[in-house]
């Protein structure tokens, strides 16, 4: 036995020492198909439009950040200074389900580089197997002691399988899954921080229908106060029916503005709830008018942006992978060598199994090149060109939207800053309107309906003040998603090869 097993392993070892220097001689073998060459992508030296004038004066290159700056990190939403929103987003890559899916998929695409690149070694198996015959002993035609015998089959083969990768198709099939596993990575963290930025936006949504919620409810208290003082003036003789109508009229209409904005709200709510992966029925956060100021945001050059963007890194990897296809379309034009070898014990009974007598072994390459299949690989070929094609488009056309992403966020964060400083200014001026007209009612100057005219003015000019703030915040999160949150193309894994950079 011992004897049998040593000549298995010298047949085993003399046949993988020469699938090695086949190997080698494989992984030195050419390449067909394109090299590949990132594709250049449009951009500038500037963004077109200004920074808000808040923004001047703090650094607007992208770096690492210290301690004490504000510059976006990876955690970025915590440059709005809001314990409740950090809070929240932490619960994000825990518990948000589409997330998971996104994880999900990377973790399938990572498994896919395994199982291409076990086609770069030998695959061996064994099917061993054991039977006993009796011959009969009526069979005619054998001599009597033939029909006395009983025979034993016992054989433990080992067979081995390779193809040589002459031409480069499994080492182009293995970078294109390496590829698309780096293209999903970046897929996840465009879903991460997509999400991210919806529950910023869903939260400062509804702590703007708070301060909504807050302003109606001191402006009912006012006109019920209002209401009760034409009542009063209405029973002195002072002031004529009509005054009391219209004021019950004006805080009735109010009412009705003050119960709309909790539908807003309750919807904002279940939305955060439904991010963070919980129902809404164990979630509610406490009212908490909106009340703070949108953060100076380091812009940085057009350039950097490119680098910046996880959908453009996941876009760059899909064209590396579509001329990873091209070579493998190319390779299929050229003949395909491999190597089969087996080798093992075949024995009548166990006392003969493991004898050299019992050795078997062989060994040889196979050649397989298809003379005609009518333009398949033709079109194929031209199939992986049309697709490196489009996915450079795509790319280009990803970059040019981060670009435009940019643009109009720049754009509405300095435009609002001027409007708020505008509303601001109406708000005031409609406050001491409503005071004016509200003294000189009670002078009995002017009536009750300039009273009403000034209230809805001054009501409206809150309300407007209130948006205003909350569309600044909201382009301040979807300028941080357009620069990337704090994300580099050097975050991409590399499952063993070079990292991706400069893009």
């Amino acid at each position: 036995m011992k004897y049998g097993l040593a000549v298995v392993r010298y047949i085993l070892t003399g046949i993988v020492g020469l699938l090695l220097v086949l190997l080698i001689v494989a992984l030195e073998g050419c390449m067909v198909g394109p090299k590949y060459v990132k594709p250049s992508a449009p951009s500038s030296a500037n963004f077109k439009e200004e920074v808000p004038a808040s923004f001047e004066g703090t650094n607007q290159q992208w770096r690492p950040a210290n301690p004490e700056d504000q510059a976006i990190r990876g955690k970025w939403w915590e440059i709005f200074g809001d314990p409740q929103l950090n809070d929240l987003e932490e619960q994000i890559a825990k518990s948000n389900q589409d997330l998971k899916v996104a994880e999900a998929r990377f973790r399938q695409a990572r498994a896919a580089i395994r199982f291409n690149r076990a086609s770069q070694f030998p695959t061996i198996s064994t099917s061993p197997s054991a039977s006993y015959a009796k011959n009969s002993d009526y069979t005619l035609g054998l001599p009597s002691k033939v029909h006395e015998a009983s025979t034993g089959d016992l054989v433990l083969p080992f067979d081995l399988s390779y193809e040589l990768d002459l031409w480069g198709r499994v080492r182009r099939t293995v970078a294109a899954a390496r590829e698309e596993a780096q293209a999903t990575a970046a897929d996840y963290e465009t879903a991460k921080l997509s999400l991210e930025a919806e529950l910023a936006m869903d939260y400062f949504e509804l702590r703007s229908a708070d301060a909504q919620k807050k302003l109606l409810d001191d402006t009912v208290k006012a006109y019920t106060d209002n209401l009760e003082l034409t009542e009063n003036r209405f029973k002195g003789g002072v002031a004529p029916r009509a005054d009391v109508a219209q004021a019950r009229t004006q805080l009735d209409t109010t009412l009705v503005q003050d119960t709309d904005v909790t539908v807003q709200r309750a919807q904002f709510e279940h939305a955060i709830a439904i991010l963070i992966g919980k129902p809404p029925a164990d979630f509610s956060l406490a009212a908490t008018p909106l009340d703070i100021a949108p953060p100076s945001i380091p812009i940085g050059l057009p350039s950097e942006l490119l680098q910046r963007r996880p959908d453009i890194a996941a876009a760059e990897r899909r064209v590396a992978e579509a001329n990873q296809q091209i070579g493998i379309a190319r390779a299929a034009y050229f003949p395909t060598v491999s190597l089969g070898g087996t080798a093992g014990f075949a024995g009548t009974q166990g006392s003969n199994w493991f004898t050299w007598p019992s050795a078997f072994w062989a060994v040889g390459p196979a050649l397989a090149q298809t003379l005609f299949d009518g333009g398949r690989r033709r079109a194929t070929s031209e199939s992986a060109r049309a697709n490196y094609d489009a996915t450079v488009a795509t790319y280009r056309q990803t970059s040019l939207t981060a670009f435009q992403e940019v643009e109009d966020n720049v754009a509405a964060l300095r435009i609002l800053e001027n409007e708020a400083k505008q509303q601001q200014e109406a708000v005031a001026s409609a406050k001491d309107t409503l005071q004016l007209f509200t003294n000189r009612y009670k002078g009995g100057v002017d009536t009750y309906l300039q009273v009403i005219t000034a209230q809805t003015t001054e009501l409206a000019n809150e309300r407007n003040a209130i948006d205003i703030q909350r569309r600044r915040i909201d382009a301040s999160v979807l300028l941080v998603k357009a620069l990337g949150g704090g994300w580099t193309a050097s975050n991409l894994p590399t499952f063993g090869a070079a990292k991706v950079r400069d893009y």
